[in-house]
């Protein structure tokens, strides 16, 4: 399944190469939402709230509310996830708050999912390199996917592994990189991170895994 993704950065739609350099931008609002309205999800993640400085809470309201979206940006809190739910998003994407210190934080994600349940979680793996990124991508940390996955699954509905080192750069997903982490559950998985053919959305399909996919869609190079 292929899911649109809507990056929001400074009260705009944006596209960024590997969450750095800014590449694309838009301010057509409606006419986006008009031609994502026939995908069954649509992902938006709020770059500002992810990397701390201040949010787009408007643009995620007005896109939840006329699409069925996961959100994923900032969401730190059990507070945070109950509001951006309430914003009328189907799911909501944790990601950074699941790994304080450089650590994976089992007892936050079970508190989370007592709070939230299950359904409504999923949760984020971005890995640059094999390991795992944090607060924005701008930390590292020594924590590889496949054991995060592995951890944390008894708490999430699913999974969006992002490999940042690709992300935005048009030159296709190394699609090999999911063997480990889709040995590691059985929970859904999301892969995002350059994809930019139906192709590769078709392979991934058949290992049972869906496709987030932005910087094709807005260059038009994955027609829709």
């Amino acid at each position: 399944m292929l899911i649109p993704s809507v990056d929001l950065m400074g009260g705009k739609i944006v596209q960024l190469v590997q969450g750095e350099r800014k590449a694309l931008e838009f301010d057509d609002f409606e006419q986006w939402a008009e031609r994502f309205a026939a995908y069954s999800i649509v992902q938006i993640v709020d770059l500002d709230a992810a990397k701390g400085r201040g949010n787009n809470n408007e643009l995620v309201r007005y896109f939840a509310g006329k699409l069925r979206t996961q959100v994923g940006g900032g969401i730190r809190s059990i507070a945070r996830a109950r509001e951006v739910l309430g914003f009328g998003a189907a799911k909501v994407i944790v990601g950074s708050a699941l790994f304080p210190e450089g650590e994976i934080d089992l007892d936050f994600a079970r508190e989370l999912c007592g709070a939230i349940g299950v359904e409504p979680l999923l949760f984020s793996v971005d890995a640059r390199g094999c390991r795992e990124d944090v607060h924005g991508w701008q930390e590292s940390t020594d924590i590889t996917p496949a054991d995060a996955v592995h951890q944390l699954q008894s708490y999430c509905s699913g999974f969006l592994y992002t490999n940042i080192d690709t992300e935005g750069m048009m030159q296709g997903f190394p699609i090999q990189v999911l063997d480990e982490i889709r040995a590691a559950t059985t929970k859904k998985i999301i892969a995002a991170g350059g994809i930019t053919s139906m192709e590769e959305v078709e392979k991934l399909d058949a290992m049972g895994i869906d496709a987030v996919v932005g910087m094709a869609i807005y260059t038009g190079k994955l027609k829709i």
